[in-house]
């Protein structure tokens, strides 16, 4: 019992005295996009199920969110509708 109080006593001098061996992590920051964020707003709507699941299919096809697939899809129409006005 002695000799496992002493390797104990042991083991904690030796811990206290030793520096650590396994590397420390570093953390650095994820580098933001040069180009400048846009304010956003939230948008709710409605579209019909077959819509949606067709965005859905693209998006995991094309690896793109529904939110970009969204955006470019509105920025295409109204690009569109202020070339004919």
């Amino acid at each position: 019992m002695t000799d496992y109080k002493n390797k104990l006593g042991g083991l904690a001098d030796k811990l206290k005295k030793d520096a650590p061996k396994t590397p420390i992590q570093e953390v650095h920051p994820i580098r933001q996009s040069a180009a400048l964020k846009e304010d956003e707003a939230q948008l709710n709507v409605w579209i019909p199920k077959s819509l949606l699941k067709r965005m859905k299919t693209y998006g995991v096809e094309c690896d793109t969110s529904l939110k970009d697939i969204s955006i470019d899809a509105l920025n295409s129409f109204l690009d569109g509708k202020s070339k004919k006005a």
